[in-house]
């Protein structure tokens, strides 16, 4: 038996990753292979995408190289440069810009999928990009000889330690909320994420009120000299360090998605900047310090680039499956003309002698002495015209159903998988784990593909809300094929939800009966009439406080079984 599983991406992560990480287990002794290729997935929320091989590879590279030239510039960095008093300046507004967009792309990824520890993480961006650029205006020789704010001296290196350590708390507060349940998620996100950004502003202004126009009351990181720091300066720099170091450890242990990837790269990129003050002293303008800056730009634009890049990636998959559906309905319009033009050619024939004998008769009974004989000939010819319109609606209906379901097969556990690859997005959202067991090998089902879609879909769906008052890590959603005597395919869904009452599950098919507050009763009446219609059976097999299970039986294809 080939047994997969899915993983849901939030709330009920287990040990193997978010996502919907899927594994095929093809026999005992069989090492684990997708069941799907990685290009044919369709990703709907960058945040949460769990990371490729390939994307880690492109990530260790990035950071190779990233050692590999601090190392390079590690026996020059204490040598002495000349002062640009733009460099500052021009550095750290093009940061704060990519900082800012990097927070834009992120509270719209929490506009789509409200979780806190996204608000969190645009949070940080916020404040590094905020910290970043006032550390510029109250930088020394960049916009004005003492700075634009601040007492030129200590409020640059104090701004600067506010800047690294709201990012790195962010980043925390990222990893140790990532997974938990969305249960609690604000039912407006736009304006929580909206009121999030105004509350980061408040306290950016708050402690840069403090650090500016309060600095002679804060320890001195620098006296009478805007080169050297002093003592406790290299001491702030190395709690500093270890700060960022316990972040990137943090994502480190809870790494699963291509976030926490790029995020480590980010803080690993920063790491230099501490470095160079601890070791060298924090000398301003040495190759070393103008070397650090440059790594924490890079830094900062390193997530940017991937939500970028993945954001591109996503719009162009988009483009395609529109591009499919467009093409898909042009085709149902084709075959619904063809059916109408065909209809109404046929039908033609019978309505006009039918019109012909209404008028004939009408004009009989009208007559001063109408003959019934001719009478009774125009109704037979009427009726006779009637039964043959009948006939051809008839036929042209049972044509079309011929058409649309007398030869479909369909493969069972296709349509498993691509219906749970359709409800990606809702399992991530709600945290649901997923397990499939497939017996492999069944023989297709005579049934229509997009029916049997339609019947999977909502059995999911229901399962999905039968368990939303379930705890995040025990909401498990199973399916399970399997044939028997070679003649029917079972298809079960099971859920760990709440169940169905004793009272209703014998109504639990019946049209608009229904035990959700805003359901229409609806889905599975529908889905029990296409079962039926193509000779399988949806029934209720199991329910109970820890969950049901539904069963859809269906006959397997003619020529499948002739095999």
């Amino acid at each position: 038996m080939s047994q997969r599983k899915f993983m849901g991406l939030v709330g009920g992560a287990t040990a193997s990753g978010p996502g919907i990480a899927l594994a095929s287990q093809r026999s005992a002794n069989a090492a684990a292979e997708p069941a799907y290729d990685d290009e044919q997935e369709f990703p709907l929320i960058i945040a949460n995408i769990p990371a490729t091989p390939r994307q880690k590879a492109w990530a260790v590279g990035v950071a190779v190289l990233l050692i590999v030239l601090a190392a390079v510039i590690a026996p020059f960095a204490r040598i002495q440069l000349g002062q640009i008093n733009g460099f500052v300046p021009v550095l750290q507004t093009a940061l704060a810009l990519a900082e800012f967009i990097t927070a834009a792309l992120l509270f719209a990824q929490f506009s789509i999928q409200p979780q806190q520890a996204l608000l969190a993480l645009a949070s940080g961006y916020v404040f590094s990009g905020s910290f970043a650029f006032l550390q510029t205006l109250a930088f020394p020789n960049g916009y004005a000889s003492a700075g634009v704010i601040g007492d030129g001296l200590n409020s640059p290196a104090w701004l600067y330690v506010l800047w690294h350590t709201t990012f790195p708390a962010a980043i925390l507060g990222y990893g140790f909320t990532k997974d938990q349940s969305t249960a609690g998620r604000p039912s407006r996100p736009a304006i929580a994420a909206i009121a999030t950004a105004i509350g980061c502003i408040a306290t950016v202004a708050g402690l840069t009120w403090m650090v500016t126009a309060k600095a002679e009351f804060l320890p001195s990181f620098y006296v009478n000299d805007v080169r050297h720091q002093t003592p406790l300066g290299n001491q702030v720099n190395l709690i500093l360090l270890l700060w960022n170091m316990t972040a990137l450890t943090v994502l480190f242990v809870r790494m699963r998605t291509i976030l926490d990837l790029w995020l480590m790269v980010t803080l690993l990129a920063y790491l230099p900047n501490f470095l160079v003050a601890i070791i060298g002293s924090s000398v301003r303008f040495t190759i070393g310090w103008y070397a650090a800056r440059g790594f924490v730009l890079v830094g900062s634009c390193m997530l940017l680039t991937v939500l970028l890049i993945e954001t591109i990636y996503i719009y162009s998959r988009l483009a395609s499956v529109t591009a499919l559906q467009r093409r898909e309905r042009a085709n149902r319009l084709l075959s619904i003309d063809a059916v109408t033009g065909a209809l109404a050619h046929e039908l033609r024939s019978p309505l006009g002698p039918i019109s012909l004998n209404a008028a004939t008769g009408l004009s009989h009974l009208r007559a001063a002495s109408p003959e019934l004989e001719d009478l009774e000939n125009i109704l037979c010819d009427i009726e006779a015209d009637g039964n043959r319109a009948a006939d051809i609606i008839s036929t042209i209906r049972e044509m079309t159903i011929k058409t649309a379901h007398g030869g479909a097969s369909t493969n069972v556990e296709d349509v498993a998988e691509l219906a749970l690859r359709l409800l990606k997005h809702d399992l991530q959202a709600n945290g649901v784990s997923v397990a499939t067991e497939f017996q492999g090998n069944i023989p297709p089902a005579a049934m229509d593909g997009t029916e049997l879609q339609q019947i999977v879909l909502n059995l999911c769906k229901n399962a999905i809300d039968a368990m939303s008052s379930v705890p995040a890590n025990q909401r498990q959603l199973r399916i399970k094929t399997r044939l028997d005597d070679g003649t029917t395919v079972y298809l079960s869904v099971e859920d760990s939800g709440t169940g169905v009452s004793p009272g209703d599950q014998e109504r639990i098919f019946d049209p608009f009966f229904t035990t959700k507050q805003e359901g229409m009763g609806l889905g599975l009446a529908i889905s029990s009439n296409l079962a039926a219609r193509c000779g399988g059976k949806l029934r209720l097999v199991k329910s109970a406080v820890k969950g049901s299970v539904f069963e859809l039986a269906m006959p397997i294809s003619g020529p499948a079984s002739a095999q």
